[in-house]
């Protein structure tokens, strides 16, 4: 952004770095493979080419080049073997550990953090989607200023000599002191425009709640198949790829739910291991819509070996925003990759804690949407009103609740209906001035 800094191309060579070191007849354990799988989904996804990886294996980083010296010369010799012109590590670097390696390979490094929010960048499509990627990449540029690149501290010049004016200016604005303003400007232009949306956001959820309408929150970790459920759920057309990150922006459709009516469904941008701090710091409205629901649909990808530890990532995140209290229903997708049928799992009260289903597929729908409507309904009566031949628009209501156990029609043309209905949407609409009737 503003570095003199090698030339970044698509070849990229990536640095997996174990934290945990084992003896040589020991494998790997499932989360390191993952991780450096992810690595390399992660590339593919910003759009580079990994034409080459190795693991460095340390307890400790060093200061200086987090790798040390041995591990460079490696680093160096593969890059040039493979022509890389890019090297990706699986963690994030100090602004000097940074300089230091690119001024020893002389390729363009980048870190955990500074692929993500590429990856980020490359997928924002609305307004307030960009803002906040445009806001989590300053933040992250501001730590490359400090004690990062040297050339930063010359002088921009003053009011002195060879300025137009004789001793009456001081030493001038150093570079890095003018990056710093300039960052802070923007910086605070974006808020600005962010606090906008934030306050036409929550009005809409403000609407909502005066509304009474429910509202279910899809979250999970990246590519579990969260937009593909939004899509089956809701009949939307939200963009949907096998890649990580493959959608930003949230979405918001209301859909039927039975006995309860509409629902706001919202599908949120994935979770990840390590997710940046800066992006769930400039995502904080977005994922506003989790903490304020009713109800989190947790989706885990049943076919990943590390389920378990994606699991406890997205809780991570979901207690960082402070959804932790918020009632969760796990959905464990793609079950169909793992021969598992649909079916749901209930705790010791009976109630619904685990769905599995097949967004892609289509299967076990019919399930999720019978656990929301028990993990939703509050206070569900059973009772029975007579209408009267005129109410025929009430009576389509009560149908169009999914509420009408059993209809009965007499020779008066009055209809007997058994319902099975929330109390609070019988009183909605009984209590409606056009409906008014005893019952």
């Amino acid at each position: 952004m503003f570095f003199d800094r090698p030339e970044a191309g698509t070849r990229t060579v990536l640095v997996h770095i174990q934290r945990h070191i084992k003896p040589a007849h020991i494998k790997q354990d499932g989360s390191s493979l993952a991780s450096a799988e992810e690595l390399e989904e992660l590339a593919i996804s910003a759009g580079l080419e990994p034409v080459g990886s190795l693991v460095s294996a340390r307890k400790y980083p060093h200061p200086g080049t987090y790798v040390g010296e041995g591990k460079l010369n490696e680093i160096s010799e593969l890059a040039s073997e493979l022509e890389a012109e890019l090297i990706i590590f699986d963690e994030d670097l100090s602004p000097t550990q940074e300089r230091n390696i690119e001024e020893i390979l002389g390729l363009r490094i980048l870190g955990r953090t500074g692929l993500i929010l590429e990856i980020f960048a490359q997928r924002a499509r609305t307004h307030e989607g960009k803002l906040q990627v445009e806001l989590a990449q300053l933040h992250h540029s501001s730590t490359r200023l400090v004690r990062g690149w040297t050339h930063l501290d010359r002088q921009r010049g003053g009011s002195g000599a060879g300025q137009g004016s004789v001793g009456l200016g001081g030493a001038g604005e150093t570079q890095l002191e003018s990056d710093q303003r300039m960052l802070g400007d923007r910086i605070k232009k974006i808020n600005e425009r962010l606090v906008k949306v934030r306050k036409q956001r929550n009005q809409n959820r403000r609407a909502r709640k005066r509304s009474d309408i429910c509202s279910v929150a899809i979250a999970g970790y990246t590519n579990a198949g969260k937009s593909t459920l939004f899509n089956k759920l809701s009949s939307a057309t939200v963009h949907t790829a096998d890649q990580l990150f493959a959608t930003l922006d949230p979405t918001l459709r209301r859909i039927d739910v039975p006995l309860i009516g509409q629902v706001v469904l919202s599908d949120t941008v994935g979770f990840i291991r390590q997710l940046p701090h800066t992006l769930v710091d400039a995502f904080r409205s977005t994922l506003e819509e989790v903490t304020e629901s009713d109800l989190i649909l947790h989706v885990v990808d049943a076919s990943a070996p590390d389920r378990a530890e994606r699991m406890d990532e997205v809780n991570s995140v979901l207690s960082e925003i402070g959804a932790e209290g918020v009632p969760q229903l796990l959905v464990y997708n793609k079950s169909d990759l793992i021969s598992k049928s649909s079916v749901v799992e209930r705790d010791s009260f009976g109630k619904p804690v685990r769905v599995w289903v097949s967004a892609l597929a289509g299967e076990g729908m019919e399930l999720l949407i019978a656990c929301l409507t028990e993990l939703l309904a509050v206070e569900v009566v059973e009772t029975t009103i007579t209408l009267a031949p005129d109410q025929g628009q009430l009576r389509a209501q009560f149908f169009a609740l999914g509420a009408v156990v059993r209809e009965e029609s007499d020779e008066h043309g009055q209809i007997n209906l058994d319902l099975r209905i929330e109390q609070r949407n019988l009183d909605r609409l009984m209590g409606a001035p056009e409906n008014q009737l005893p019952y």
